[in-house]
């Protein structure tokens, strides 16, 4: 087991050598994906994982990987995805450009989910999706559109449970284990690096999508991560978080009026 004086060595490291910055993960996370790490790649002491993270740059990229999240599925939770259909993008509609943030969207499964969505609300043509994580490996897949066959029947259903009514698979082009989705819906798409650790905002944004990534993070971070969001939205837009994912004693809060049950908030301040 690592202990926690090892991980702060680790992540020093990081910040120095790389200049990642996770010390405001949590730290019960990061415990259990560096104890798992450790498992799966058999290193036989922690001095070891720490020579092979500061001198070898290739492994620093699986080091990463394993150390952000990247647990993602297209419609995910159909139920906030409705509510995006019924309550969101018909108030978007009538604005002459929409901006879509999808911030640590992984590999990129909820911005083709989103797209689909515009472009069933024919919103698609005058959208831009902005798709940022801090892993450039998952954005070259998100980039591919290319995913495994195997999920697309529980995607399919958690389309339909969204209120989709076309024929899924329409959306792709299948060929042996794997889909690839649609180029229409890529080419209104921007992928790039992003670290909401220390990175600023780049854009003004109608909607702001960042879910299940806030509670990987500490409290401090937390509240920089939603100052970030909140100077990055335009008058009565929204931001949508993970369903254990809250404004609630966060600074930005009176700024924002939350949306039904789901955890979408717009900005009203």
């Amino acid at each position: 087991m690592i202990e926690d004086e090892q991980i702060d060595l680790l992540l020093t490291d990081l910040y120095d050598v790389y200049g990642y910055d996770f010390t405001h993960y949590a730290r019960a996370s990061l415990k259990r994906r560096l104890n798992r790490l450790m498992s799966l790649d058999r290193f036989p002491s922690f001095a070891e994982l720490r020579y092979r993270v500061r001198s070898d740059a290739d492994y620093l990229k699986r080091f990463v990987e394993e150390l952000t999240v990247n647990v993602t599925e297209m419609f995910r939770d159909p139920g906030f995805y409705k509510t995006l259909r019924t309550e969101v993008l018909p108030t978007l509609a009538a604005k002459p450009f929409i901006r879509i943030w999808h911030a640590g969207c992984s590999t990129g499964e909820e911005v083709y989910s989103m797209a689909i969505l515009l472009r069933e609300a024919n919103l698609l043509a005058k959208s831009l999706l902005y798709a940022t994580d801090l892993n450039p490996q998952v954005l070259d897949t998100a980039r591919a559109g290319i995913f495994a066959m195997s999920p697309m029947k529980q995607y399919s259903e958690n389309y339909i449970q969204s209120g989709g009514t076309a024929d899924f698979s329409a959306y792709y082009t299948a060929q042996y284990n794997y889909v690839k989705f649609n180029d229409d819906l890529s080419t209104r798409m921007v992928f790039s690096t992003h670290n909401l650790v220390s990175d600023s905002s780049f854009n003004e944004f109608d909607l702001i999508m960042c879910r299940n990534v806030l509670i990987y993070f500490d409290k401090a971070l937390q509240e920089r991560v939603l100052t970030l969001f909140d100077e990055s939205l335009g008058p009565l837009s929204y931001l949508a978080l993970g369903s254990k994912e809250t404004l609630k004693f966060s600074s930005i809060q009176p700024k924002f009026r939350q949306l039904s049950t789901e955890k979408i908030w717009r900005k009203i301040g």
